[in-house]
This record gives C-alpha cells, sequence and structure tokens, in this order.
C-alpha cells in the first residue's frame, strides 16, 4: 500500500489532472474488456426544481421556455410552412446540481487548491485559473460499485452514519471485487434511493469517513463517487469541515461524483463494469452536471 501523503508534483509541478493521469490507454482499453450483458446503466438524477437533492443556498435549478412559437411568426417569416416551429430552454443553475463533478479547484486548504495552486486564483467573472471543470477530458475507466448498505443487509446507513476502511473492505470482501489503481469508485449508502422516494431531510447523511477517504487515495483510485449529496458524512467525519474533500480533491486531486443514481447497478449486482462520464467544458468551472454511463 502506497505512503505517499499528497499527489502533488507526482505528475509535474503544472499538473492540473490530478489522478485521472492514471487511466492511461492500457487502463482504458482493459475496462473495454469488462461489460459482459452490454446493459447499460444511467447513473444520474434529473435536473428539476424539487424531488431531487438540491441546497437552496446555491440557488435552485431553473428551466426557461426561450422560445415557443406558437404563432409561427418566425416560421411565416423565414420561409417555413404552416405548423413549424422550435421550442427551446433556458437553463439557469449551480454547477454542483443534481448528479455533478467536483473540479479540482472546488475545495481548497491552507489556501491553496490540487498541486499547491493558490485558492485565491478563483475568481468571481474568470472562475478558477487552474484546475477548472474544463481541462477534464473524456473519461473512461474500470468502475467498482462498493455497495456498502447490503454488505450490511440494510436498504440505507443510518442519517450520519460514517463509513470506515473496514465497512467498504467487508463490502468489498462479499462482492469478490479487488480495488485496482486509477479504479472508479461508486459508493452506495442507500440514502438517494430513500430521499428520491420518502422527500425526506436533507441531512443528516451517512458518507465516508476521513480513514475511509484516505484509505482510497492509499488504493491510488482516480474518481470517487456516491448517493450522497457530498461524498463524505454529514455531519462531517471527527468535526473536520470539508476533510473527505480535502484528502481526496485537495491532497490527491482525485474527483469527486456527488448524488449518482446506483440503485439499478446494486439490484443487478454489477459491481465491475465499464464507466464512462463526460464533464461540461464550463470555463473556469468548479463543477459540471454529469450523466455518468456504466456499461455492464
Amino acid at each position: 500500500m502506497s505512503t505517499r501523503t499528497t499527489n502533488w508534483g507526482r505528475w509535474g509541478e503544472a499538473d492540473e489532472l490530478g489522478a485521472l493521469n492514471l487511466l492511461t490507454p492500457e487502463r482504458v482499453l482493459s475496462a473495454l474488456r469488462l461489460p459482459k450483458t452490454g446493459k447499460t446503466y444511467s447513473l444520474s438524477i434529473p435536473i428539476q426544481r424539487s424531488g431531487v437533492p438540491n441546497l437552496e443556498y446555491r440557488g435552485i435549478p431553473q428551466r426557461l421556455t426561450l422560445t415557443n412559437h406558437q404563432d409561427e411568426a418566425m416560421a411565416r417569416a423565414n420561409g417555413g410552412a404552416p405548423g413549424v416551429g422550435a421550442n427551446e430552454d433556458q437553463l439557469v443553475m449551480p454547477s454542483h446540481t443534481s448528479t455533478h463533478m467536483d473540479a479540482l479547484c472546488h475545495v481548497y486548504a491552507d489556501n491553496k487548491i490540487y498541486n499547491g495552486y493558490p485558492a485565491d486564483e478563483v475568481t468571481p467573472y474568470s472562475g478558477a485559473a487552474k484546475c477548472s471543470i474544463d481541462k477534464v477530458g473524456g473519461i473512461a475507466g474500470r468502475g467498482v460499485l462498493i455497495d456498502v448498505a447490503a454488505a450490511k443487509g440494510v436498504d440505507l446507513l443510518e442519517p450520519g452514519y460514517v463509513i470506515s476502511v473496514a465497512d467498504l473492505q467487508e463490502a468489498l470482501d462479499v462482492q469478490g471485487v479487488e480495488l485496482q489503481t486509477g479504479d472508479l469508485v461508486l459508493i452506495r449508502t442507500g440514502w438517494l434511493e430513500d430521499y428520491l422516494a420518502n422527500q425526506g431531510e436533507m441531512m443528516p447523511q451517512p458518507g465516508i469517513g476521513l480513514e475511509a477517504a484516505a484509505f482510497l487515495a492509499e488504493k491510488d483510485v482516480a474518481l470517487v463517487g456516491s448517493d450522497n449529496a457530498a461524498i463524505e458524512p454529514i455531519p462531517f467525519d471527527q468535526n473536520v469541515y470539508l476533510g473527505g474533500h480535502i484528502i481526496l480533491l485537495v491532497e490527491h486531486g482525485i474527483y469527486l461524483v456527488e448524488n449518482m443514481n446506483l440503485a439499478e447497478l446494486a439490484a443487478d449486482k454489477c459491481y465491475e463494469f465499464l464507466l464512462t462520464i463526460g464533464a461540461l467544458k464550463i470555463t473556469g468551472g468548479t463543477a459540471s452536471p454529469v450523466t455518468p454511463v456504466a456499461v455492464g
């Protein structure tokens, strides 16, 4: 097991990609050989005003009809035939909305983001000068589901439950899966399924603790996703604000994907799969909504 304390400088002083550097062509080709059924799984949830985990301080997503040519005026003015028109939308939403991927510039500690870049290079209008979401290309690799809830024989971990290293290892052992360098690891707590079904309280939530985050970093994974809204538990483990984000994002350049829909993967006991993710190239962005797709 690695004893590396951070990944700063591991891929050079100018690196902005972080642990995605681990997704070499060889590892991607190996992941392409994983699917056995060809079944695809969409791992995102809807972007909408209500019914999904929206945090009010971020702003509620809005979809507005931009054009609706009911009178067909534009169609007629441009030579269109009767009955021809178009509809469009305008989207106003936070980058951290519904299922989304955190960029490496999202969280800072000691006034630095990943690889030691200054945190004050993130400005209101230009966004992040370094490690923004537009630096992320297409992601494809070996996805691994760690179904902690199922391994414990429950549908939902208790609110605020802190997932330990032992919990992760227990689930991996039950599933007969071992983590590999560059894995895209998805952790199921059952929280999102319960929230969507019952529209309960956003807080508290179960999630991975500080030791579990360090364990995943030591395993040299490239990305960690979860079916909760913060990856880590709320309240934060050991009362360390954003402690898991600091270990994963800031110290190790490991990307995070939150609010993932893992129910169908879990129901099919699909624990290893090809996983693909494409983030929107939002210049200077600290995150992007994503629709991860798994192929089992």
